[in-house]
């Protein structure tokens, strides 16, 4: 059992989602940056898609009723066991009665923190992950508060100080790669070339639900005569399903890509997508970063994929 004692800002349960559910308006959930919640499993000797916590910019403060292993990983934000500063990306041991908390978030966005045994919250629809905005899944529903209890799940012994290689640590990257397309055809080619030549920066706006862009140049748009069912703006469509990803431009102005926690669809136009093997890097922006849009096509999407598949395989390999 593990009792908040400090939420931190944000803090979630969150494994590796629920896929299968996106037609009814339920979206996958889970960790925003997946890579980094399966090394923080695997180090502590957990399945890799074991519930863990996710944190935003501030971390909890976590008292431990029995004696655990855990790992930190995603973010650089320094765990402290009673104050002492330990590794991240390294797995350590927390004695019971001991307090973790976190010293301030020097780089990346989420850090995840997974237990020996996982969190062994519900399971709703195939997953412990928390869907706030539904209300579904990981502890009621919803981020922890204080005085939160959550129970933890047996574990298998695991060696203390084993650490994940710094060269398979990822960083995140200024360049978001996306598959042009869906709608694209509602912009100039003037601005569709400009839109990826551009910087952009991350809104405060960035959430699980998407993430906000600004500080480009407005879209301009092709002209057209609204069909029914599309609203009057130029950025607006006849209602459309919403790809995990995609790129919407409300009014021309401010992109916003969709995440883990996204809705299944609406009326807005997508110039595009951002390819699968990118979207952890999304989750580990922060408000502010600069950030330009890359055009790729599906071969280099599907390399991208491999890359990325292998990088799985190498980590899985070093804490095998």
């Amino acid at each position: 059992m593990i009792e908040i004692v400090k939420p931190g800002l944000s803090t979630t349960v969150q494994d590796l989602g629920r896929p299968g559910y996106y037609h009814l308006g339920i979206p996958l959930s889970g960790a925003m940056d997946r890579e980094a919640l399966i090394a923080a499993n695997l180090l502590v000797g957990n399945d890799e898609g074991a519930a863990a916590l996710e944190a935003v910019f501030l971390g909890p403060e976590i008292r431990f009723a029995a004696d655990a292993v855990v790992a930190v990983t995603g973010a650089e934000m320094p765990p402290k066991v009673d104050g002492v500063e330990r590794p991240g990306w390294t797995a350590f041991p927390v004695g019971a009665g001991q307090v973790l908390s976190f010293g301030f978030l020097k780089s990346g966005a989420r850090a995840y923190l997974a237990v020996s045994g996982g969190l062994d919250v519900p399971v709703v629809l195939g997953s412990r992950a928390t869907y706030a905005l539904g209300a579904l899944g990981g502890h009621e529903g919803r981020p922890l508060r204080a005085g939160d209890r959550l129970p933890l799940g047996p574990a298998r012994p695991v060696p203390e100080g084993r650490s994940l290689p710094a060269d398979l640590r990822r960083i995140p990257e200024p360049v978001l790669r996306m598959l042009p397309g869906l709608y694209d055809h509602r912009v100039t080619e003037e601005a569709a070339e400009r839109f990826l030549a551009e910087t952009w920066k991350v809104a405060p706006e960035a959430d699980r639900i998407g993430y906000r862009f600004r500080g480009g140049q407005p879209l301009d748009f092709v002209p057209r005569e609204p069909p029914f069912g599309a609203g009057s703006d130029p950025s607006n469509i006849v209602d459309s399903g919403y790809p995990y990803g995609s790129i919407q431009v409300p009014g021309g102005t401010e992109p916003i890509v969709l995440h883990r926690d996204a809705v299944s669809g609406g009326g807005y136009f997508m110039i595009g997508t951002v390819i699968s093997a990118d979207m952890d890097l999304i989750g580990q922006l922060q408000p502010h970063q600069p950030v330009q849009f890359a055009r790729t096509d599906m071969a280099g999407a599907l390399a991208a994929r491999r890359e990325r598949t292998d990088r799985l395989a190498r980590i899985r390999a070093a804490l095998s």
